[in-house]
């Protein structure tokens, strides 16, 4: 019983030491596999470049312009602090009377700053920038009425928010007319929201271009290694032993396509940087662009990886079939 006992345990260890080595040849196996595709990829460079170059601007492509609508967004997002409410009041209102209800807009919800335009300011000021100083001094009254300018509070920012506020501030009995300058934020995010569906759509068609390019090149590599492919399975290799290095070969292709395009796309943010503050300094913005980011990187990268082995897979699961040892 005592032997019966040693020997259990004997199995066990040996089964488990073969374990052991199985998997460290598992990892080996990878490990040699991964480095031989990035050797494969160096044994042709103009083809490999040519590929890779052709994977990579068609991941910039739609990287490139999904940044530049976030920061249009980004952008958007801060002029939505910008969008202010005019109130036009009735004419004939007093300097007291247009005082008074400034101070009533002020103690209302949502409202973070009041500005009073009086009448015998908006007739100054039209006068100044119009060039019709001599005809209105013809008019025998002051045509033009006193002006509130409401400066929405943070959390009444949003379109409609501020919307809201409008119409609840135009029902004073005071006020004559409501103008809000929103309606251009409003067709600005929707065009941007359409831009942003545009450019998903696109993306998905060239990330079917780079699966399509990736398959056709691992393609090609099938073919000028059948010999070896036919050698390897009358060895009794399985399809999953010879699909592997294909598989990271493919990979490669992918990380290589994502590297050239977050290249690509940080060059051309920095090309850009330049102009776009210039111009946010000409509308006394501090404004910058903004790039991929770390996430925006990494997924880039990712993607690209996921892209080439994904292409490289269908290639060899589509005629790794086709090859059979004679």
């Amino acid at each position: 019983m005592t032997n019966a006992r040693e020997e259990g345990a004997h199995g066990a260890q040996v089964s488990r030491h073969t374990l052991g080595q199985r998997l460290s040849a598992y990892f080996l196996h990878h490990r040699q596999m991964l480095m031989a595709g990035f050797a494969r990829l160096r044994r042709h460079p103009l083809a490999t470049f040519m590929t890779v170059a052709v994977i990579g601007i068609a991941l910039a492509l739609p990287a490139g312009t999904l940044v530049l609508v976030k920061n249009a967004k980004n952008l958007s997002g801060n002029w939505k602090g910008a969008a202010r409410i005019s109130l036009f009041l009735k004419p004939g209102l007093s300097d007291a009377q247009v005082q008074q209800t400034a101070d009533s807009v002020r103690t209302h919800a949502g409202v973070g700053s009041v500005q009073v335009i009086t009448a015998s300011q908006s007739l100054a000021e039209f006068q100044q920038r119009s060039g019709f100083a001599d005809a209105l001094k013809l008019l025998g009254s002051n045509p033009l009425p006193a002006v509130l300018v409401i400066q929405p509070a943070a959390s009444y920012s949003s379109p409609s928010a501020t919307q809201q506020l409008g119409q609840a501030l135009g029902m004073l009995p005071q006020v004559d007319q409501v103008r809000m300058d929103i309606q251009w934020l409003e067709r600005l995010q929707a065009m941007l929201d359409i831009l942003r569906r545009a450019v998903q759509i696109i993306g998905l068609l060239l990330a079917l271009a780079v699966v399509f390019i990736v398959g056709n090149t691992i393609r090609l590599e099938i073919e000028n290694r059948r010999m070896e492919i036919e050698v390897n399975k009358l060895l009794g290799a399985t399809d999953r032993f010879i699909r592997r290095p294909f598989l990271y070969h493919g990979a490669w292709y992918g990380l290589a396509g994502g590297l050239l395009a977050w290249l690509l796309v940080i060059t051309a943010m920095s090309l850009l940087a330049g102009p776009v503050g210039t111009l946010a300094t000409l509308y006394d913005s501090q404004f910058a662009l903004s790039g991929l980011g770390w996430a925006g990187s990494l997924w880039l990268l990712i993607i690209g990886i996921a892209l080439g082995w994904l292409g490289s897979w269908l290639a060899v699961a589509r005629h790794l079939r086709d090859i059979e040892p004679t």
